[in-house]
């Protein structure tokens, strides 16, 4: 398996949790959120592994999207998005904490991750041909 294929794995189990984390009669709001972070952060990152860019260790999706904009500038169509998830990866996961987001707060965060790991998926799979 290469490694962009494990990257974009990962994403995906990121956003299959934070699906589950919203699923049923207890959700988990605020972890859901991190995870839908850490799926466009890993997705974005599949796309870096692809094009043989070093994968750095940085968590800022706009960062991520702008160097994935090298390779390809239709990535500036999900600067929004990315900007949108990246408070995620630290908003509520330590204290203080900055409350716990609601239910449609977290759909919408999923609808983001998810656009972006999509989108990752179909540049790869057209780059590929």
């Amino acid at each position: 398996m290469k490694q962009y294929e494990e990257w974009l794995i990962k994403a995906e189990s990121d956003l299959k949790t934070a699906k589950k984390l919203i699923a049923g009669d207890d959700p988990i709001f605020d972890t859901a959120t991190y995870h839908t972070q850490q799926c466009a952060e890993k997705a974005l990152k599949a796309y870096l592994s692809f094009k043989q860019n070093p994968i750095l260790k940085i968590h800022d999706l706009g960062d991520l999207v702008e160097i994935c904009m090298k390779y390809n500038k239709k990535f500036a169509e999900l600067m929004d998005d990315a900007d949108a998830l990246t408070p995620y990866s630290i908003m509520y996961r330590y204290p203080p904490s900055f409350g716990s987001p609601d239910e449609n707060e977290v759909k919408m965060a999923i609808e983001k991750a998810e656009k972006i790991l999509n989108f990752v998926k179909m540049e790869i799979q057209r780059e590929s041909q």
